[in-house]
């Protein structure tokens, strides 16, 4: 049976609040980054992860190794006090995300390429239009 977890880690980044989903599955790593702008209330989070949590663009998966968690409760309260205190996100998921913006930018350049292309069709098919109007009337 396949083990997915996910993790939210929110920060603060200049100037606004951040958020960072990893996800995990297969032993592949997937993240997405959400800005909240204003501090976010844990209500207000748990709010935005179940309304908004299909419809967030994780970045391709990227390898890495699972570790398997520990069950003893103080361990685990260990742990979530040392995830609260270090602020940041792992260098995986920086490598996840700059993946994703680097995908995004390039769907980006070619969206706006083909934009171009029609524009310069459209003008060479006018002007073409008016050369025959023009060819007509003599």
């Amino acid at each position: 049976m396949d083990k997915v977890s996910g993790k939210l880690t929110v920060f603060f980044e200049e100037p606004f609040w951040v958020g960072v989903f990893e996800c995990v599955s297969d032993g592949k790593l997937s993240v997405c980054k959400v800005t909240f702008g204003a501090e976010p209330k844990d209500y207000e989070i748990y709010e935005f992860v179940l309304k908004n949590y299909y419809r967030l663009r994780l970045s391709p998966a990227v390898a890495t190794d699972v570790k398997e968690a520990g069950r003893n409760p103080k361990r685990v309260q260990r742990e979530v006090r040392k995830q609260v205190q270090n602020t940041g996100i792992g260098t995986k998921s920086q490598q996840a995300l700059k993946l994703q913006q680097e995908q995004l930018k390039t769907e980006r350049k070619t969206v706006s390429r083909k934009q171009r292309e029609a524009e310069k069709q459209r003008q060479l098919e006018l002007k073409q239009q008016k050369r025959k109007e023009k060819h007509r009337g003599r």
